[in-house]
């Protein structure tokens, strides 16, 4: 009986494909362990998509809300961490393909290591305009003022460096006063200096952990009127 290896496509899935070789009697040993492996791998990177799904929809009820428990954004954060998710695409997410960029408010704040977080409870904003690398960050109370810093940032795969550069206070309909930072040398942020690192970002949320250690999640919206 013919004994010659054939090629097998065992997945056409959103995963790797092996290739396994068998003959005409079956599997070969080396095929079988194939098998088995690919089979492993793929039940274990369906489980862990299927958590971060369900992660995703615990953050966005909880931005929709602000009533979901701590512990079960906690426990979102730790799974979406662990799952290191293709950042390819986040920066064009997170900062648009021009000027100004995106807006983000801040939803909920943890502790070093998770081991506590609460909602954020004022308005406070970041914009990330991926096309000219600028930031800008601000708490706004309404027609009582508000108070911002703007920089620059660099963008290494997920990792996200930026200096401020200004801080902006305004105070009731008077004209913002404008102080600089003496930031204004020529150089690259790195970090060395503040960073985010992002664990994922989609077109509602985004996820992401401080130079300090503390993770956060944002809300996309709409410019924030000074």
């Amino acid at each position: 009986m013919d004994s010659r290896p054939y090629i097998l496509n065992v997945f056409n899935l959103n995963y790797p494909i092996h290739l396994l070789k068998f003959t005409r009697q079956g599997f070969s040993r080396e095929g079988k362990r194939q098998l088995d492996d690919s089979t492993s791998k793929w039940q274990w990177a369906h489980k862990q998509r299927s958590e971060v799904e369900e992660s995703v929809k615990v953050l966005k009820q909880a931005a929709k809300t602000r009533k979901v428990a701590a512990e079960d954004i906690l426990s979102a954060f730790s799974v979406i961490e662990k799952a290191k998710i293709e950042p390819s695409g986040f920066l064009d997410t997170l900062g648009g393909s021009k000027s100004p960029g995106r807006t983000w408010m801040l939803i909920f704040t943890a502790e070093n290591k998770l081991k506590g977080g609460r909602y954020f409870p004022l308005t406070a904003v970041q914009r990330f305009d991926a096309a000219a690398k600028r930031i800008e960050n601000g708490v706004y109370l309404g027609p009582i003022g508000s108070l911002t810093f703007e920089g620059k940032f660099t963008w290494k795969q997920r990792i996200l460096a930026f200096i401020f550069e200004c801080i902006r206070i305004k105070i009731g309909p008077l004209n913002p006063l404008e102080i600089s930072l003496g930031q204004k040398e020529d150089r690259e942020p790195s970090t060395k200096d503040p960073f985010f690192i992002w664990f994922y970002v989609d077109e509602e949320i985004a996820v992401a952990r401080g130079r300090s250690g503390g993770t956060a999640f944002w809300l996309r919206c709409h410019r924030v009127a000074a």
